[in-house]
């Protein structure tokens, strides 16, 4: 933390951004609640990629409002900003070793695990977890094992060449704030994302900005000198580069107005993707780059005088090869340039598709918001459910619910669904409210557990409306064990879908060890779904993974696992992973209506039966 000093320099927002992400971290190790720990990091997040200065905003006497950020941490960011200290923060560092914070960079290595192994081997930082490790200690603490020490060490060495990408949330916020600020400069008449983000690619390295404007000169001048902007790389006349403080390098094209068509292809990508384009041009004797199409002769020089076709859209550039438009999420040379020849593209399936999502949480488990605020929130959000999935039991670090505290929720839903039917009726629900009205319906996310039984009983799970399981504790099973205990659930006629069946964490936990072919078939068999995660932390199952499935016959859900009103956003990138995966609608089982999706619930058992 900087010295309180008359002439102090402020604070930039990299740096704001940087302490409460701290902040964040030292709740972690602390074992606060969860809810608290995102609340900061997302703090954090929109401290960064706010357009202002914030430390030169509250300077001037104009502290702005961040969206998402509550009064309490709003207090807190007035007090650094203004002052260069935060009371908060030195009590928190005077109780958490700085070393912890980084034990949380080792994949595997949670908040729990850094304090077990701080309180039973005194192990203050990353050299001293390395020399435990090796020297074999980690076995010795109750609840780490050999594999896991194992691990640790593959964990610790990957650290140097784990690739530092952003999530796509981080993406979007970015572009986002980039788009709001460049937008109102004169002369500029669009802004378009391009690159691994255009493509929702699961992580992003480099941003691609491609911008429409009469005055390129003024658009650079401003993009060079955001508030965000840690040095510049180049500024000409026609792109500019710059790398954010904290963040990923963007890079910003001009386009010439009326000709946006083939730069939107070729910035897009993927290289593979454009590689085919270029050489179906080049065998009908043109040249394709982010200019147009130039025409050449046998040797691939350019004719005299050159002949150079533009267009203004990606479907006249894409329609000049006599191919369909691709959408962008397709274009990985994964076979969509032959479907495109064969007129066989799929209709991918869109977000105005999915009439619920079937995977939230309220503040009765680990959410944020109550059960009536995340209703509300979906409501507002024209579906026409959405299924609250609250842990159950075994999950005690996330205040997983007793058969007690179900019937109580139960309540709780039941009264909230009378309340909207009563509304629907007198005319007061809200206007996106659909035709078929909207029901909030009672689910959980119910614990597989480490012997492959499930957290509740038979009895217990048929008074839901939905159930979804997922398997969150003894990941460092055998894969043989790991797989059975998923099937069980597969197997269940209560269990419904497979929440996140993979369990990873982009860039921070790898997948379980599972027997994905017998995943797959038994899912198909049962018409048990399987979840594509929306959260930008899982995205799970992959967009290849889930082609395969839907290949051998499953049913997918898309789904936000909201745990926050906010969340419910990550529909959008459970959304494009479908789409990154060739998926229909018909695939898609929140597709269907409320009625058609609680029929195919009630008829699971006859398919069990159908099929053996």
């Amino acid at each position: 933390m900087p010295d309180a000093e008359a002439d102090r320099p402020l604070l930039s927002n990299a740096a704001l951004a940087a302490i409460f992400h701290e902040i964040g971290d030292m709740l972690e190790v602390k074992g606060e609640l969860v809810f608290k720990t995102v609340a900061y990091h997302r703090a954090a997040d929109a401290i960064g990629h706010y357009p202002v200065e914030l430390s030169r905003a509250y300077e001037e006497g104009n502290p702005p409002k961040i969206a998402g950020v509550g009064q309490a941490i709003s207090d807190k960011i007035a007090e650094l900003a203004r002052t260069g200290h935060l009371a908060f923060y030195d009590r928190l560092a005077a109780e958490v070793p700085a070393g912890l914070i980084g034990l949380l960079r080792v994949p595997g290595v949670g908040p729990k695990t850094v304090r077990i192994l701080s309180e039973s081997l005194g192990i203050a930082d990353l050299d001293g977890l390395r020399a435990a490790a090796q020297g074999g200690r980690l076995r010795t603490v109750k609840g780490l094992s050999e594999k896991a020490e194992a691990s640790i060490l593959a964990g610790i060495a990957s650290l140097d060449t784990r690739p530092d990408r952003l999530l796509m949330g981080e993406a979007d916020e970015i572009i986002e704030g980039l788009v709001a600020e460049l937008g109102s400069v004169p002369g500029v008449t669009r802004l378009e994302p391009a690159g691994s983000y255009r493509r929702r690619r699961e992580t992003i390295g480099d941003l691609d900005l491609l911008a429409e404007t009469t005055d390129a000169g003024a658009l650079v001048e401003r993009f060079t000198t955001l508030p965000g902007v840690e040095r510049v790389l180049g500024a000409g006349g026609h792109k500019a580069a710059i790398v954010l403080a904290g963040g990923p390098q963007v890079d910003l094209m001009i386009m010439p107005p009326g000709e946006a068509g083939t730069y939107m292809v070729h910035f897009t990508g993927s290289t593979d993707h454009t590689i085919r384009l270029r050489a179906i041009a080049r065998d009908r004797g043109w040249s394709l780059s982010e200019k147009g199409f130039l025409r050449i002769d046998e040797d691939g020089a350019a004719v005299s005088p050159a002949e150079l076709r533009t267009f203004p859209t990606e479907t006249e550039a894409y329609a000049f090869l006599d191919l369909p438009f691709i959408e962008p999420e397709l274009r990985e040379d994964r076979g969509e340039i032959e479907a495109a020849l064969a007129g066989s593209l799929p209709r991918l399936v869109n977000r105005a598709d999915l009439r619920g999502d079937l995977h939230s949480h309220s503040d009765w488990s680990d959410g944020v918001h109550s059960i009536e605020q995340m209703a509300e929130a979906a409501r507002a959000r024209g579906h026409a459910y959405q299924v609250l999935t609250d842990h159950t039991r075994s999950l005690a670090i996330a205040r997983g619910l007793t058969p007690d505290r179900v019937r109580l929720q139960r309540a709780v839903v039941a009264e909230l669904n009378a309340r909207f039917a009563r509304e629907e009726v007198d005319g007061t629900a809200p206007p996106a409210t659909p035709a078929e009205g909207f029901r909030l319906l009672h689910g959980c996310e119910l614990e597989i557990r480490s012997d492959a039984t499930l957290d509740y009983d038979d009895e217990l799970l048929s008074q839901y409306d939905v159930v979804v399981a997922s398997l969150h504790v003894g990941r460092s099973q055998p894969r043989e064990q790991l797989t059975r205990r998923v099937l069980a659930a597969i197997r269940s006629p209560h269990v419904d879908v497979i929440a996140h069946p993979a369990g990873r964490k982009v860039q921070g936990r790898d997948d379980l060890d599972l027997d994905w072919d017998l995943i797959f078939a038994e899912a198909a068999r049962t018409g048990t779904a399987l979840e594509m995660n929306g959260s930008d932390h899982r995205l799970d199952l992959t967009d290849q993974r889930a082609r395969r499935a839907v290949a051998a016959g499953c049913l997918l859900s898309l789904d936000s696992d909201a745990h926050r009103i906010e969340e419910f956003r990550h529909l959008e990138w459970a959304v494009s992973q479908a789409r990154r995966a060739w998926v229909e609608p018909a695939a898609v089982l929140n597709t269907r209506t409320r009625a058609d999706l609680l029929g195919w619930v009630a008829a699971k058992s006859d398919r069990l039966a159908a099929h053996g």
